[in-house]
């Protein structure tokens, strides 16, 4: 056997000399087949952006190992950083380094951090501070790009020089571009130092309204721009088109996220595409709202907040720990790309720098957000129950990040209209990088110095949430019988039409029809029930549930997991009070109840007991199976 595979090895051998000389002696006449060839073309642009999306991930994990790092500079700076070293190394290695494409930006970055912010978006103290939350978008938004417009204008006009040609529309447009607080770097920035959720809520709400506002000033001035002049009609069609870019986008999401919640419906079969829908309804409402020029970011985030209960309703918990955790990724992995892209662009250029247009801009940034936050706050906790201090006040001016949405919106001007645009895009990347280093970095100090309240890291108790509800209820039943209707009169009302009404449309199954508690009863009682029928531990099954179940519960509540744990909080957070939803009449005359309330409330109750009593029997109590005659025997012979 050996002789025969060292006789096949030379035979081998020889023929590829054979070959060999062969092709030296006429390359042309036979080609030579390519074990390795090299064709990079065909996948470069796949494999760059795999390798960015590598590098951003690895920056992200060497940033959390290294604690004495993440404790002192945050996340976002890093990222510049290493945007900067890129670029740096890439144009020495004379080549032109990547800029971060408007296109890219707003289309395939920007839209994952958005939705997760908009699905995950706690709607009890949003709605609780929607008021002073819209407050400080739009009003504060106005007030920033007129005040360092104008102000701006007034400076250009007294430096001689360049910045003599800079007119009021074009500081306009750059005053309303640099105005608006970013919603990334805020998410960045406070998601690391953890602090309360009123002020947390307060900066990153108003991040996220003011794009309304920021898209229609920027349109507005750009087509005046276009024009050359500005009438009196064209200031009110600006007005009425703040109102449709804002509601037009809530309504698009909103939507979407209705036709999300009804497919959801129907996903019972094939619950390996319910993340799916969720992804792509969020994205179509994005991009059906840029078609027509409306707020995307608003789209998304009425999307988020319209589909998520009746979608978590409908979908299996894997599809949502599925939901969660791409969400959760693909926004991080985004938003790591954007800081890089930042650092990149910032080396790619064209720069035109101006000491004197960059200097006023950063003061005029700090100056006119301090002042309108304490302008405002002044008017509006005379309207709050719960005021705004001085040092909420403070975090609420010294949060105002700046990022790359304000980057993209200056790079998409036209350097025919606009001939300053270097100018501004220098002054732009400069207002960046100082409320993302400085602001960013010594915002952790400034917190703990002032000894500003910071984030619960325990949950609340059930004890603490029954007396929060009941509060509620109390609260609202007050409103009631005062003719007050207050905010929660109509939380109220809200809660009751979805109940009785979009709930029985947008979920399927008995889910809409019963109380989700007793839903969840009896699926558990009916999986010990088939446990023990498999199990086959005695003959008499129903005799043998009663003592079965206690031992199985008070081993199963030692060992169970988190999810778990979580899930039977959120059932039971929403089940705590069912109370009765009919109204009685009141005198203040007269406090005494009715007999035939009294009656009908207890045949109500009469009826519910016997219902689910036979609800229940019909999941626990199963029938004994036939007793063979050698175990009848054993049985009687026991006696």
């Amino acid at each position: 056997m050996k002789k025969r595979m060292k006789m096949l090895l030379l035979l081998g051998f020889c023929c590829g000399m054979v070959f060999g000389d062969q092709n030296r002696s006429d390359p042309h006449d036979q080609r030579v087949f390519p074990v390795l060839s090299i064709n990079y073309d065909y996948v470069q642009m796949p494999f760059e952006v795999s390798l960015w999306i590598l590098l951003a991930s690895l920056m992200k994990l060497g940033f959390h190992l290294l604690p004495v790092l993440s404790g002192v500079v945050p996340e976002s700076c890093l990222l510049i950083v290493v945007g900067l070293l890129v670029g740096g190394l890439i144009r020495v290695m004379g080549k032109n380094p990547p800029v971060l494409d408007s296109q890219l930006f707003f289309l395939c970055l920007l839209p994952p951090i958005i939705l997760d912010a908009g699905y995950f978006l706690p709607i009890r103290p949003f709605t609780e501070n929607a008021g002073t939350i819209l407050t400080f978008a739009v009003l504060g938004t106005l007030w920033n790009v007129f005040f360092m417009g104008a102000v701006l204008y007034g400076a250009c006009r007294l430096e001689a020089g360049r910045l003599a040609s800079v007119d009021l529309l074009s500081c306009l447009l750059f005053g309303s571009i640099v105005s608006a607080v970013d919603p990334v770097a805020v998410l960045a920035v406070f998601e690391e130092i953890h602090i309360n959720e009123l002020l947390h809520i307060l900066v990153f709400g108003e991040s996220l309204l003011n794009d309304a506002v920021t898209v229609v000033l920027y349109h507005l001035f750009e087509e005046f721009a276009h024009a050359g002049e500005v009438t009196v009609g064209d200031v009110f069609l600006g007005v009425v088109c703040f109102f449709v870019v804002a509601l037009g986008g809530v309504l698009v999401g909103g939507v979407y996220g209705v036709l999300a919640a009804f497919t959801s419906r129907f996903t019972s079969h094939t619950r390996v595409i319910e993340p799916l829908f969720v992804f792509l309804y969020s994205y179509m409402a994005y991009l059906s709202a840029e078609v027509f020029h409306l707020s995307g970011i608003m789209a998304l985030i009425a999307c988020g907040v319209v589909m998520r209960p009746y979608v978590e309703a409908n979908i299996s918990h894997k599809s949502y720990t599925t939901i969660k955790y791409f969400l959760k990724m693909w926004s991080s992995v985004s938003e790591t790309l954007i800081f890089i892209f930042l650092g990149v662009s910032t080396v790619a250029g064209p720069h035109a720098w101006n000491w004197t247009f960059v200097s006023i801009t950063i003061v005029l940034c700090l100056l006119s957000r301090v002042l309108g936050v304490v302008g405002l706050t002044y008017i509006i906790n005379k309207y709050r129950m719960v005021k705004l201090s001085g040092k909420d006040q403070f975090i609420v001016a010294y949060g105002g990040l700046r990022g790359a949405i304000a980057f993209s919106l200056a790079f998409l001007l036209s350097s025919d209209d606009f001939p300053m645009k270097d100018m501004f895009l220098t002054a732009i990347i400069t207002v960046i990088f100082f409320t993302v280093f400085v602001q960013g970095m010594t915002i952790r100090p400034l917190v703990d110095l002032l000894a500003v309240k910071k984030r619960k890291q325990s949950k609340c108790s059930i004890n603490e949430e029954i007396h929060t509800q009941f509060l509620e209820h109390l609260l609202a039943g007050i409103e009631g019988v005062c003719g007050h209707y207050g905010h929660h009169h109509w939380r109220h009302k809200l809660n009751r039409f979805n109940k009785r009404y979009i709930k029985r449309c947008l979920i399927g199954g008995e889910r809409s029809q019963e109380p989700q508690l007793i839903s969840f009863y009896n699926k558990m009682e009916l999986k010990q029930a088939l446990m023990l029928l498999e199990s086959n531990s005695s003959a008499n099954l129903s005799a043998g549930v009663t003592a079965a179940i206690p031992r199985q519960r008070s081993r199963k509540t030692l060992n169970i997991s988190k999810e778990r744990e979580e899930e039977i909080r959120k059932i039971l957070r929403g089940n705590l009070q069912k109370t009765r939803q009919r109204l009685c009449s009141y005198s203040r005359h007269t406090l005494k109840p009715d007999a035939e309330d009294d009656d009908w409330s207890e045949t109500r109750l009469r009826k519910q007991r016997v219902e689910m009593e036979r609800r229940m029997s019909h999941f626990l109590t199963v029938p004994a199976l036939p007793e063979s005659p050698p175990a009848r025997r054993a049985r009687v012979e026991s006696v």
